[in-house]
């Protein structure tokens, strides 16, 4: 049995609270075959292909471009656009950015190959930096794609079945699910129901504190083990 099974897509460098989902769980279900998110009219634009940063001391987006998909193709069918210099540009972005943080150097001496990576899937891109950093992060935690599991239905069901199909026995449900998820499902199914309810404590120089960043800015400005951090 998994214990506490946590679900969610693979994001682009996700946030510090995507990370904190990961260390409550003890198996974390990556959503690789689900439809890719698209922002607005046909856009391609998601938390899975971009993310805000601090740039000149405000949020800001950073995108890593990507080839259009048919609609309703699965987020592991999407390929990154390479012919945009886009990772060129990301490493200077965090150079002129985050060069004078105390965790620079060794925030770099991972992130670096991960951003170089010859890698155009954008599933297998993802996912190999949250494992990484998850590593870096010292969190034990299981992951799995959905694709390699045995599923069914939509929304709730589907998340109800991807927890049984991960031999877990509760869902730890993220802070933005109110208002699609039938939370009472799950007791009907026989598991339980744990909500995350993550705020991030302030890290790094207060004065330049800005949450909802990528997991980068908390490398740069603390990098400290989840675990320990959270313990303080």
């Amino acid at each position: 049995m998994s214990g506490l099974v946590a679900i969610h897509q693979p994001n682009f460098f996700p946030w510090l609270g995507y990370f904190d989902k990961i260390r409550r769980a003890d198996l974390f279900v990556l959503m690789d075959a689900v439809a890719y998110p698209r922002a607005g009219s046909g856009g391609m634009g998601s938390w899975c292909n971009r993310v805000r940063l601090a740039v000149q001391g405000e949020a800001r987006w950073v995108t890593c471009p990507l080839r259009r998909v048919p609609l309703g193709a699965p987020i592991r069918m999407t390929e990154i656009d390479d012919a945009q210099p886009w990772r060129t540009k990301l490493l200077r972005t965090l150079d002129v950015n985050y060069g004078k943080a105390p965790q620079f150097s060794a925030c770099m001496t991972m992130l670096e190959p991960l951003i170089r990576a010859p890698e155009n899937n954008l599933a297998a891109f993802n996912i190999r930096a949250i494992e990484t950093i998850a590593a870096h992060l010292g969190l034990s935690t299981r992951f799995v794609r959905q694709s390699t599991l045995s599923y069914s239905g939509r929304a709730t069901e589907l998340l109800i079945s991807l927890v049984r199909a991960a031999g877990g026995s509760t869902y730890l449900c993220g802070d933005g699910a109110a208002g699609y998820q039938r939370d009472e499902l799950f007791a009907e199914n026989g598991l339980g129901l744990v909500k995350q309810n993550f705020s991030p404590n302030p890290y790094g120089e207060p004065s330049r504190f800005i949450p909802g960043l990528s997991v980068i800015d908390y490398l740069m400005w603390d990098g400290r083990p989840l675990a320990k951090a959270a313990e303080d």
